[in-house]
């Protein structure tokens, strides 16, 4: 049985739905819906496309004009709501591409539609082209912020996220956050940790484009509660592994008296597939305890020849006073769809407090 995503688009879910839509569209014929929906190229089309293609072929089938499709599909998620109690089944994103196709000329309607479809499956992907068209839409967030369903607060933060994986760009707020802040602002004690992890990654984004103003937020947030606190942790982690010093001075992170001796890597030739194994010293010079944040980097050999560096985390925790520890890790090589490796010569690092050692080198095989 397949395990792609895009396969979740199958026959059983259409017919499924097609009984939906038998209930709330006129004259829905639904042979003729499964035959414009597999279409030559069904096949062919990836996840992001069999949504499009589906919001399409529906659209085919509703009432002329968006304020009588959109009563429509509020009524079949509606249906479909009372049938399961799964909120964000990922198949289902095809309302909120509807919305954003064909409601972006309809902005009261379009809102209310949001509204209540993000309350099924997130409408973060679809809200970003109503903020660039609409301005007033960021006074829609801040209400939502305010909003008694935790999804809908979710989607005050996500939709408005500067720098959102696989999401049009906002490059307005990427220049300038300050109106994403007075969301933020709002939401940063809610009582949903689905929310406040959103908050935590809208942070992370703006921290890429504006470290100071994350660095400055850490300052103003710090020990307003355990909650806050914890944002501002997971929102600093893109700045933690770049080393940003003020971030890893606002932590207690410091270098000083700390050594990391003996770095070895136990093969010299890695084949694709395997683990890259490696071991080295931690020694603690320093009379007491010691806060101590250990990555490691590995420096990726490019198709053109140059490297790209990618940090990852070992462990965040305390180590004894004038001790020394022996520290083992391994990195796997294992082939995923999402990373291309190029074989040759690559190198690797071990990074304490910030202060990354020197490099020592391997060959992928």
């Amino acid at each position: 049985m397949s395990t792609l995503l895009k396969d979740l688009y199958n026959k059983k879910f259409y017919d499924n739905f097609s009984v939906v839509l038998e209930n709330h569209v006129p004259d829905f014929e639904k042979k003729k819906f499964c035959k414009m929906i597999f279409s030559t190229d069904f096949d062919s089309m990836e996840l992001k496309d069999r949504m499009r293609h589906t919001a399409t072929v529906l659209n085919y089938f509703l009432p002329n004009g968006f304020e009588k499709s959109i009563s429509i599909i509020i009524k079949c998620i509606s249906q479909i709501k009372s049938q399961s109690s799964n909120w964000g089944s990922i198949e289902y994103l095809f309302f909120a591409d509807y919305i954003e196709r064909y409601g972006i000329d309809y902005y009261e309607q379009s809102v209310e539609a949001l509204e209540f479809t993000t309350q099924f499956i997130t409408c973060e992907f679809a809200v970003r082209p109503f903020l660039i068209k609409y301005p007033k839409m960021v006074l829609q967030m801040k209400k939502w912020a305010k909003h008694n369903d935790a999804k809908v607060r979710r989607l005050a933060t996500e939709g408005i996220r500067p720098r959102l994986p696989w999401a049009m760009a906002l490059p307005e707020f990427k220049k300038n956050p300050v109106k994403v802040l007075e969301i933020l602002e709002i939401l940063k004690n809610d009582e949903s940790e689905f929310v406040r992890r959103s908050v935590a990654n809208n942070l992370n984004d703006i921290s890429k484009d504006h470290p100071n103003v994350i660095i400055e937020i850490a300052k103003n947030w710090k020990g307003i509660s355990k909650e806050t606190d914890d944002i501002i942790k997971h929102a600093s982690r893109t700045l933690l592994k770049q080393g940003h010093s003020d971030i890893l001075n606002h932590y207690g992170l410091n270098s000083k008296n700390i050594l990391v001796q003996n770095l070895k890597i136990e093969k010299s030739k890695v084949k694709i597939g395997d683990n890259l194994s490696f071991s080295f010293e931690l020694e603690n010079t320093n009379k007491t305890l010691k806060y101590i944040r250990l990555e490691y980097a590995i420096y990726f050999l490019r198709q053109n020849g140059s490297y790209g560096k990618k940090v990852f985390k070992i462990s965040e925790k305390e180590y004894q006073k004038q001790s020394i520890t022996f520290i083992s890790k391994s990195h796997s090589f294992r082939i995923i769809t999402t990373k291309k490796y190029y074989l040759g010569q690559q190198f690797l690092s071990v990074i304490c407090n910030g202060m990354e050692s020197e490099k020592v080198g391997f060959v992928l095989i």
